[in-house]
């Protein structure tokens, strides 16, 4: 029964709730306009000497040296001197040190090599809230900076890393993940839904309110006998092998529910990040997380699945050192799974919340807009995350880190 606020009267829910989403829907709309006007794509700043320098791997004066020698490309220089560096221009740095830098020393370019297979990272949760988007977007912005060629799937129908990317779904009538999911005549190749976002080097296959029909359409066509249906566990991975040569690293955002997309990620994964907020109530919904996950991998296993991962990590986001209590949680963790915590945890800060604000990640904010100290503590944070990672990464490929 739906009890009405004083002073309302809802007489059909559905309608109710049609209605206020539509509202909603429309003020959306109306602010992104404001934003975005049409036809507007997103931006990316321009990164300093001294952030370049940290995601080529070289010293500042290298670069500096570089520029005065007139090799590469041309930075802006401020009036009091400071070089900066596009994106697209740092990529252009990156190839010219791989064609002339001591490359016997370092892979300026870390493309997959020959053998080497594609890496599919899945972040995953049963629980909202724990940093997972966030993680996930992070990420995929931190592997292409520093040179990969990256895939970021997002696979929540909620859409917000597609939204984080300047995408959204319910607007821009984008086509998502389900278009190649889908078990009728009208699924399409990953290839034809696959857009480029404002970071060179990181490509991604947006989310929509659509895929939810995934969970309603896979348990459907098992039971009418379609083998599609009972293998609905391959459609992922299976999808992947249209773009296998494109990418060396897929990050993908599974939604926050144990459902037939999250088991279709986990299946096609080669490792496997869950996130985990440092409190008691969301440590107990892990465990629940990890044990249904179990039982669950452990039937469809004798359906033909199979998970090999190359590592799975636990990741600690929204951490608060200073506080008692997650601190005796997080080495609560680290006695339990000493081999499979990230040694790095991810900080709770307002810089990374004040960037999510306008749909920005701290790769993207602008440093002068924010207290500095705050900024460089979050983003240190970030950085050893995502360091740490790309090292995982590098190690499953058989590469000395």
């Amino acid at each position: 029964m739906v009890v009405p606020a004083e002073g309302m009267e809802v007489t059909n829910f559905h309608e109710t709730i049609l209605r206020q989403g539509g509202l909603i829907s429309d003020k959306l709309s109306m602010l992104r306009m404001e934003h975005y006007p049409p036809n507007a794509t997103k931006g990316l700043r321009p990164f300093s000497l001294a952030e370049v320098a940290y995601f080529l791997g070289v010293t500042p004066s290298n670069i500096k040296k570089l520029h005065l020698e007139g090799k590469g490309p041309i930075p802006a220089t401020s009036p009091s001197g400071r070089r900066s560096y596009t994106a697209e221009q740092m990529l252009e740095l990156r190839k010219y040190l791989d064609r002339h830098g001591r490359s016997d020393l370092k892979q300026y370019v870390p493309h997959r090599r020959a053998g080497e297979t594609m890496q599919i990272i899945s972040a995953v949760n049963f629980k909202g809230g724990s940093g997972k988007t966030t993680t996930a977007a992070h990420l995929a912005q931190f592997l292409a900076l520093t040179g990969h060629r990256v895939l970021a799937i997002d696979l929540d129908p909620q859409a917000s890393l597609s939204a984080l990317h300047g995408i959204q779904p319910e607007l821009d009538k984008t086509p998502s993940i389900y278009e190649a999911l889908r078990y009728d005549d009208n699924k399409r190749p990953l290839s034809e839904i696959i857009r480029p976002t404002n970071f060179p080097g990181l490509d991604i296959v947006p989310a929509s309110l659509d895929l939810q029909e995934y969970e309603y359409d896979t348990p459907l066509a098992a039971s009418n006998r379609n083998a599609e249906g009972r293998t609905f566990f391959t459609r992922i991975s299976n999808a992947l092998k249209d773009v296998d040569n494109r990418y060396d690293v897929v990050v993908i955002d599974c939604p926050p529910q144990l459902g037939y997309l999250t088991l279709t990620a986990l299946t096609a994964s080669t490792s496997v990040l869950v996130t985990i907020h440092p409190q008691m109530l969301d440590v107990m919904s892990m465990s629940q997380f990890l044990l249904m996950l179990g039982g669950i991998l452990k039937s469809i296993a004798d359906a033909g699945a199979t998970v090999n991962l190359k590592w799975f990590r636990y990741l600690v986001t929204r951490y608060e050192p200073t506080d008692g209590p997650q601190a005796q949680m997080v080495g609560f963790m680290h006695v339990l799974f000493p081999k499979n915590m990230l040694t790095h945890q991810m900080l709770k800060s307002t810089a990374i919340s004040d960037a999510g604000i306008t749909n920005q990640s701290l790769y993207e904010v602008d440093r002068g807009q924010m207290i500095r100290s705050t900024y460089d503590r979050a983003l240190e944070a970030v950085n050893a995350v995502n360091e740490e990672i790309a090292s995982l990464i590098h190690q499953a490929w058989g590469r000395r880190v």
